[in-house]
């Protein structure tokens, strides 16, 4: 998306000048290291948006930037051990390149340096960003918890994967907003309307993850495609899948998401998951969902005091993640 290039240009230029390996080396360059994989860098730049649109030049919001682009990654880093994930970005995980110990201890220091980002602002300013922050961080374990809950519970609904997706993924969407939104000079309400918008957009993004972990390309998707159904997570796929199969592939599915996965037949069931997802209509119905969401999440930023302008850029930006490859 060509919009966005000014943004991401910005961010990558500041994220250079201010991480770099310091002493001991063996706890800062794996962070280097992590941020230095890329990614889609879609918080930070959501922060530098959302500055620029309530009125502040996007220099203003690069710390926040930053502290919601370090503490995105700290989560992937420990997300990473307790899926035990081999890749990440296309690349080895932290864990996988160093060992256990050092992805635990770097991965904490991230949450630290996440919050010294922040220290750029002051009050009232600096209290309002890191009490989301903290807010924020602890919804983001508590949906983390719920992921791993789920992973071994015989029943969970619709309604409960989603909220667990809501705090996993989709309050750090709205905080980046939120962030921006004030650092922009909004005011409280606008700026919760942004969340709004932001965490929609999450959900949406999310159900996206979740369709792509399953039928993206894994030569652009960058992590081990299947690697849901492996670990027995029960994704939108799943619950589209229960809810729309017959008896009989219902019975199936609850096999396959009940039974432990032999490394050697993870490609064979991969395979028969993907397709109970495609002749119960979960495929697409998933996609369908993208668009639901990402619609309702349009309909938010009608009520915001923005240019027209900038409320074509966050659709296009919106229209971006709905239709990505990875």
């Amino acid at each position: 998306m060509a919009g966005l290039t000014k943004y991401q240009g910005s961010f990558e230029t500041y994220l250079k000048q201010t991480v770099s390996v310091g002493s001991p080396a063996g706890l800062y360059l794996p962070i280097q290291y992590l941020l230095e994989l890329g990614g889609k860098r879609l918080r930070p730049v959501l922060v530098l948006m959302a500055a620029e649109a309530f009125g502040n030049q996007k220099k203003e919001a690069l710390p926040a930037a930053l502290a919601v682009e370090i503490f995105h990654n700290f989560t992937l880093m420990h997300d990473d051990i307790m899926d035990e994930a081999p890749l990440r970005r296309g690349a080895a995980t932290v864990h996988q390149k160093w060992n256990l110990n050092t992805a635990i201890l770097s991965g904490d220091a991230m949450m630290i340096q996440a919050y010294q980002a922040l220290e750029s602002y002051k009050a009232p300013l600096f209290d309002k960003l890191t009490r989301l922050l903290s807010k924020t961080a602890i919804e983001v374990c508590e949906g983390q918890q719920y992921d791993l809950d789920f992973e071994s519970e015989q029943e969970v609904s619709q309604e409960q994967y989603l909220e667990m997706i809501r705090l996993k993924t989709a309050v750090l969407v709205g905080c980046a907003l939120k962030m921006g939104a004030w650092i922009g000079g909004a005011q409280d309400h606008q700026a919760q309307l942004i969340f709004d918008f932001g965490e929609l957009l999450g959900t949406a993004f999310q159900i996206q993850d979740d369709y792509l972990d399953a039928f993206g390309d894994p030569a652009s998707f960058g992590k081990q495609l299947g690697g849901d159904i492996i670990e027995n997570k029960k994704t939108i796929l799943y619950h589209q899948a229960m809810s729309k199969g017959s008896q009989e592939e219902q019975r199936n599915l609850k096999k396959w998401f009940t039974s432990q996965t032999d490394p050697a037949e993870a490609a064979q069931k991969i395979e028969a998951l993907k397709t109970l997802f495609e002749t119960t209509g979960a495929r697409e119905a998933s996609r369908n969902l993208v668009g639901h969401y990402t619609q309702i999440a349009f309909e938010k930023l009608e009520s915001l005091t923005i240019s027209e302008q900038g409320k074509t850029l966050f659709k296009a930006f919106g229209t971006h993640l709905m239709e990505r490859k990875f």
